[in-house]
């Protein structure tokens, strides 16, 4: 038997230590730890200077777990991320020792994803799917729990290189980060301007145990009406003709699913909610629908299609 309250005070205790360091972004934070928990992987859109380097890298401290970064550029090579063989010379002999790139790490953070070129793209692609990595004919296994978050400038596109749309779907989640209100870019402002000795973040989850979080995630229990009713919400992204000129694959249907059990897990509950849905289909879904040019006339964002589609089909 799942111990729901007891999930829950880990998870608010995780929040409580990752506060420390990041002030609000709360959504984003939940987002990133459900798609950790469907042992998937997320995208990340934001302005420069939101904190998302800080976000990922506290999250890794609090979760005892190895973080690494790898800036996207164009003259980056796959043996740059995956790492490569090199020469050793021990006792008059040579031979090839593997020397491991920065994917082998639990939390991989790559920032802007979409200057990087093709080639590279598609070796991140195969640790993002398959949790390996393969260097001329061998092929390396990536610790586990291994997750990438990966992140892209929405208002930088000059020398890019954008991201496929099958490469997209791989994504469970495209998260949104906004900018602070008020309030909050006062808190920071004070907290980052003085001389103030950094707080001690205590590590809450281990590996072993964030492994037996993901099994748990599974388990909970969904509605076969309310699973249903996901299956109808992702099909009518492909009937609506309207606004949407191409809809979302079965993978989404998946993923909302098991999206939405995550964040059922993580607020305390024993089962998926609609409210769970709704809450988790923007993120599934934003990336993995493209608008029409009708929806663009009328200066529709995809965020409003998904929740016109909501409206209709989860009642």
């Amino acid at each position: 038997m799942i111990d729901i309250e007891k999930l829950k005070g880990t998870f608010d205790a995780v929040f409580k230590q990752t506060n420390k360091i990041i002030v609000g972004q709360r959504d984003a934070i939940e987002q990133i730890i459900v798609a950790m928990l469907c042992d998937s992987n997320a995208l990340l859109e934001s302005y420069p200077g939101l904190g998302k380097t800080l976000t990922v890298k506290t999250l890794a401290q609090v979760m005892d777990m190895k973080f690494s970064r790898i800036q996207g550029t164009p003259d980056l090579m796959p043996s740059d991320i995956t790492g490569t063989e090199i020469i050793q010379e021990v006792g008059g002999k040579r031979f090839f020792n593997f020397q491991q790139g920065p994917l082998f790490a639990n939390i991989v953070l790559t920032d802007e994803i979409n200057r990087a070129t093709p080639k590279t793209q598609s070796a991140l692609l195969e640790a993002m799917q398959e949790k390996q990595v393969t260097v001329g004919n061998k092929t390396h296994q990536l610790e586990r729990p291994f997750f990438i978050l990966a992140t892209q400038n929405p208002i930088e596109q000059e020398g890019t290189y954008p991201l496929p749309e099958a490469q997209t779907d791989r994504f469970l989640l495209k998260i949104k980060l906004d900018y602070p209100s008020y309030d909050e870019e006062i808190e920071i402002v004070r907290r980052y301007t003085k001389a103030e000795r950094e707080e001690e973040i205590k590590k809450i989850l281990g590996k072993t145990s964030f492994l037996a979080l993901q099994k748990l995630t599974r388990q909970v229990p969904i509605a076969d009406d309310l699973a249903n009713s996901v299956v109808k919400v992702i099909g009518a992204t492909r009937t609506d003709r309207k606004h949407i000129e191409y809809g979302a694959s079965p993978r989404a249907s998946i993923g909302l699913i098991l999206a939405s059990k995550a964040y059922a897990l993580m607020n305390g509950r024993s089962h998926v909610s609609i409210k769970d849905i709704e809450k988790m289909a923007y993120p599934v879904l934003r990336h993995r629908i493209i608008l029409n040019f009708e929806a663009e006339r009328q200066g529709l964002n995809t965020d409003q299609v998904i929740a016109d589609i909501l409206k209709q089909h989860m009642k």
